[in-house]
């Protein structure tokens, strides 16, 4: 127990110092430095019980594999947002969006676009990066937090991603615990819908308490800047169409993402040219500055000058180079997980805790307490899922509870906690893409924090927690398991 302890404190110790010393930027390289330094500390442990390098540093590169579709999307992501940026896609939004979103329900209704969004199309991710995008601008726009904007997105996001048949955690948590897909959908909306309406409550409370200074003359202003850079029509809107089709028709993200990205140049050539001589040297012929804009916005993003600065941040940005310290930070976690895993130190854990654990109350807090741990050592949601539900699916089995108490709990825990650590992989996504800081959205995810605290209460007053009841028939020939 000491051997799987110390990684695990001395790593809780240096993100600890990373935060301490630099604060915001703590994520852009003082976390990763943490993340290896502690995988070394793990590494030393495991070659002093007797494991080898060359084991270890086939579990690392293993580890790292399994992020690697992850890394294609967000590089892909990374394109998307430039390339929308410059064919006027997310300024279209912007623009819109100004003209019909109040500032006193400006929250409830990025919640409520993004869970719809999200249910449609099942992925938390592309729904951050198209329709949050705009709100996050939109917000900048209104003169609201972007912190608290970006939580209403990823509480709405993460309530449509839950809920959705499409979405990848939705199908793997009851495949894990062995739950039928739509009745653990139906089980989940015990835990997931008082989440949302508590949710909706307080983001519509902040709405009314929100105090800003923005007027009409401000907003028409802002449209009128954004009118002058940009050709702005409905039209600039079907790259986006393009992509939620994709996503409805179940088209994998990283190819979709791409394609709303390859749309969306093609989109900037077609509706965007004043801007893109624009932003071209003088002297650089119309075919030259096409491909050389539109090429630079894949891999590095645009850069628009209006005079401006809060326009300039507004209208620039992404590009595949803007998602590499994510990447940095995502193959640093899942390295330092895999090494964890691999020694059994995570195994470890849960095998000390379980041995105390006596009511189903417990055990529920307890498989909350796994994933949510996981989350934080492994960084990865998918992980999460995976490894508590193959740890304790014997022991609900063993209580007499139904396979569905244990997908829900994972959902309820795993997959919903995932985006309020710093280094996890959904929350470096989520922040890469809003870019604003997890330790600064954290305290507004509403939705996330509620879900698992109410799994843990269902648990403790036996509220909708399922069982199974067996009976055993016998006969002079067959003995019979009936499961009710």
């Amino acid at each position: 127990m000491l051997d799987a302890a110390i990684p695990v404190i001395t790593l809780i110790t240096l993100l600890t110092m990373a935060v301490n010393y630099f604060g915001d930027n703590s994520s852009y390289g003082p976390n990763q430095i943490a993340l290896l330094i502690a995988m070394g500390v793990a590494v030393v442990i495991g070659i002093k019980n007797g494991y080898h390098w060359s084991e270890l540093e086939n579990a690392i590169i293993q580890g790292i594999s399994l992020s690697l579709g992850a890394v294609l999307i967000l590089l892909a992501v990374g394109s998307l947002i430039g390339a929308w940026l410059l064919s006027g896609t997310v300024p279209t939004m912007i623009y819109y969006g100004l003209k019909i979103l109040d500032p006193t329900w400006f929250y409830v209704a990025a919640c409520v676009m993004c869970a719809v969004v999200s249910m449609s199309i099942g992925s938390s991710w592309t729904t951050a990066a198209t329709i949050g995008v705009a709100l996050i601008g939109i917000a900048q726009g209104l003169e609201l937090s972007p912190a608290i904007t970006a939580g209403s997105i990823i509480s709405g996001a993460y309530f449509g991603d839950k809920i959705s048949p499409l979405s990848e955690t939705t199908n793997l948590a009851p495949a894990i615990a062995g739950s039928e897909l739509f009745s653990h959908i139906r089980y989940m909306f015990w835990t997931t819908a008082p989440s949302m309406v508590t949710a909706l409550i307080l983001f519509m409370f902040l709405g009314f308490t929100e105090t800003t200074q923005t007027d009409n003359q401000a907003i028409n202003i802002l449209s009128q800047q954004l009118a002058e850079q940009f050709d702005l029509s409905l039209y600039n809107l079907v790259p986006l169409l393009v992509l939620l089709l994709l996503a409805i028709k179940k088209v994998p993200a990283f190819p979709a993402v791409a394609i709303g990205a390859i749309i969306g140049g093609i989109w900037a050539v077609i509706f965007q040219q004043d801007l893109i001589l624009r932003i071209a040297q003088s002297g650089t012929d119309t075919l030259s500055a096409n491909i050389i804009i539109v090429w630079t916005a894949f891999f590095d993003g645009v850069v628009i000058e209006t005079g401006n600065s809060e326009l300039n941040d507004l209208l620039s940005g992404g590009g595949m180079s803007s998602m590499l310290n994510t990447v940095w930070l995502i193959m640093c976690a899942l390295s330092f997980g895999a090494v964890l895993e691999h020694l059994g130190m995570l195994k470890k854990f849960v095998d000390t805790i379980l041995s105390s654990v006596k009511s189903t109350g417990a055990l529920i807090a307890t498989t909350v307490a796994t994933c949510i741990g996981t989350n934080i050592l492994t960084a990865d949601q998918y992980m999460s899922i995976v490894m508590p539900g193959r740890m304790y699916k014997e022991e609900y089995a063993r209580r007499g509870l139904d396979p569905l108490v244990l997908s829900r709990t994972l959902e309820d825990s795993a997959t919903i906690t995932s985006p309020l650590i710093p280094w996890n992989t959904c929350a470096v996504y989520m922040s890469a893409v809003l870019l604003v800081n997890p330790l600064d959205y954290i305290y507004y995810c509403f939705f996330n924090w509620m879900t698992p605290i109410l799994a843990v209460v269902y648990g403790f007053i036996g509220f909708n927690i399922k069982t199974i009841v067996v009976t055993k028939i016998r006969s002079t020939n067959t003995s019979q398991l009936i499961t009710d």
